[in-house]
């Protein structure tokens, strides 16, 4: 059934056109080490929670937009070997490569899909 890897970051909202710009910069790595889709979701519809929210959980200051996004593999075994050389890829090295938003407050997890509809 795959395997996922899931991403939530604030993002300064005036750095929307270099967060895409970054993705459309480091999203093909993923792709070229394996992975079979990058999606990267600017945050539009997204409510602010009373007990706990996507806001929350990545420290989310005035004047920054939560974003999502998703790297899809065809298994584990090929996500850990495609992340492993990502961290060993020279394009990946965030002085090179800095991100446009707060890496220290993205969240992230890898998944194992257990209902998956088409």
């Amino acid at each position: 059934m795959g395997y996922v890897d899931g991403f939530v970051m604030a993002v300064p909202t005036a750095n929307k056109q270099a967060f895409i710009d970054f993705a459309r910069k480091f999203d093909p790595v993923f792709l070229e080490f394996g992975a079979l889709r990058v999606i990267e979701c600017w945050g539009e519809d997204v409510p602010h929670g009373k007990q706990t929210d996507f806001f929350r959980s990545v420290a989310a200051k005035d004047g920054e937009t939560v974003c999502f996004a998703w790297v899809e593999w065809p298994d584990k075994a090929t996500r850990d070997a495609g992340m492993q050389k990502m961290m060993e890829d020279p394009r990946m090295d965030p002085k090179a490569n800095p991100a446009p938003y707060d890496g220290a407050r993205m969240i992230y997890g890898g998944f194992t899909p257990v209902v998956n509809l088409s």
